[in-house]
This record gives C-alpha cells, sequence and structure tokens, in this order.
C-alpha cells in the first residue's frame, strides 16, 4: 500500500514547551486511525503539528510523498490537509450552502454529495450557520472539510457535547466515509469505544509519545489496556 502520512522523530509544542518529545508514526493510503489518550497527551498537540500550527523544534512530515514539513496551514490545506476542529469553526453569518461552496475545490466530495451525506444539512440549507445546532454545526464542519477534497482528514474530538441520536448519524457517515470512501483519516476521541468501531488502527499517546498501537478490533477487545491508560473500561467506554 502506499503511504499517506509519514511523522518521523517530531519535536513539537507551543513556545519553550515541548509536547511531542519524539513522535513517530506512519499511515497508510485509505486507512483511517483512531488517536487515544487522557486529556493533556498530546493528541491534539500531534493534529496541530500536522496541520502547521505548533512550534517545531525537529522532525518532519510527509504528506502523499511530500515533504510539507516548511509548508504554512494554508499551504498544507491546499496540499491536501483537511481539518475538523474541536471548535468547529464555521462561518456563523453564512448560510449552510454559502460554507460550503466558500472553501469547495473541485473533486469527487462536492457539495450535493455533502447533502446526501447529511440530509440534516440539506433540509437546512438556507439556514446560517448560527441556526444551526451543535450537531448540525458539526455536520457541517465535517462537510466543509469533505468538500476541500483532502487527502487525509482530521477530525478532533468528532463526538464531544452531541447527543446520542446525533452521535449515531455522524458515526454512520464517518463509517461511510473512512470504510466505503477510503478517505484516510485520524481521529481524536474521548470515546474509544465508539470510534473503534470506524477506524483501522489505533494508537495510545502518553506524554506526547506513542505507547501503544494496535489495530482498532484488537483493542476493542481488550479493555484492561484502555482500562490501565484511558481510565475507562469496556462498559463506561460504550456510552
Amino acid at each position: 500500500m502506499t503511504e499517506i502520512l509519514r511523522i518521523e522523530n517530531l519535536r513539537a509544542g507551543y513556545g519553550e514547551a515541548v509536547v511531542l518529545p519524539d513522535l513517530s508514526l506512519s499511515l497508510e493510503q485509505g486507512q483511517s486511525l483512531a488517536l487515544l489518550g487522557r486529556n493533556g497527551m498530546g493528541k491534539t498537540t500531534l493534529v496541530n503539528s500536522i496541520i502547521g500550527v505548533t512550534r517545531r523544534f525537529s522532525g518532519r512530515i510527509v504528506l502523499a510523498g511530500r515533504d510539507i514539513t516548511a509548508l504554512r496551514p494554508d499551504q498544507r490545506a491546499l496540499a491536501g490537509v483537511g481539518w475538523v476542529p474541536q471548535e468547529r469553526n464555521i462561518f456563523k453569518s453564512l448560510t449552510v450552502t454559502e460554507n460550503l461552496t466558500a472553501v469547495a475545490t473541485p473533486g469527487n466530495w462536492t457539495v450535493d454529495r455533502v447533502f446526501g451525506m447529511f440530509p440534516r444539512l440539506a433540509e437546512r440549507r438556507f439556514n446560517l450557520g448560527n441556526q444551526l445546532s451543535g450537531g448540525e454545526q458539526q455536520m457541517l464542519a465535517v462537510g466543509r472539510a469533505l468538500v476541500l477534497n483532502p487527502k487525509l482528514l482530521l477530525l478532533d474530538e468528532p463526538l464531544e457535547g452531541l447527543a446520542p441520536i446525533i452521535v449515531d448519524e455522524l458515526l454512520a457517515a464517518l463509517r461511510r466515509i473512512i470504510s466505503e470512501e477510503k478517505l484516510s483519516a485520524i481521529l481524536v476521541e474521548q470515546n474509544a469505544q465508539k470510534i473503534l468501531g470506524v477506524t483501522d488502527r489505533a494508537v495510545i499517546l502518553e506524554r506526547g509519545m506513542v505507547v501503544h498501537a494496535a489495530k482498532s478490533a484488537d483493542l476493542r477487545r481488550q479493555p484492561e489496556i484502555l482500562e490501565s491508560y484511558l481510565g475507562v473500561n469496556k462498559a463506561r467506554a460504550a456510552h
């Protein structure tokens, strides 16, 4: 398989603070990765390093064979890095359609395909961003990343604070995007069991380092490992 992402000996953080002391990982084309760990262990910092908003002390990041280490965040987006931030960051004064068309680039993912993926957005296509529920805003944030037609999709806590019915809808969409469309993706998520159900592989971070790597299906069947590293058991993680 072709490698979509390679991170080599990355040392990064904010200001003088080093959050990722020496992190390496890779992801194959069409694969998805669950990025797990307790709060403050470096998950979001790793995502931020891929999009280019942290301070890099050393190491390099290669996307689809291209070294993007020296690129600005906007250049990385053009190179194929799609990002769904924890804060969603939709344009609240624009309609749903305008949010999507404002950033769309030519490719397989069109505005109509996003509406097909998220019927709730189609129903609210003329609503402003600030008229949407939290779940609808999250769907819009995912849709906006998709119409960029990225090579790699990054999602930071996509299920946080959402009602259970919305979580199920979003997980179904992510499963389709990842399993059927084979879009390479990295998902940061607190709810380990749910996200392990839609990803191929998983890594657990502790103090900015990879301390466990496994197939998602295998890790899902090992609650003792989740308990050890994440402080959750299988029953609790499923809710």
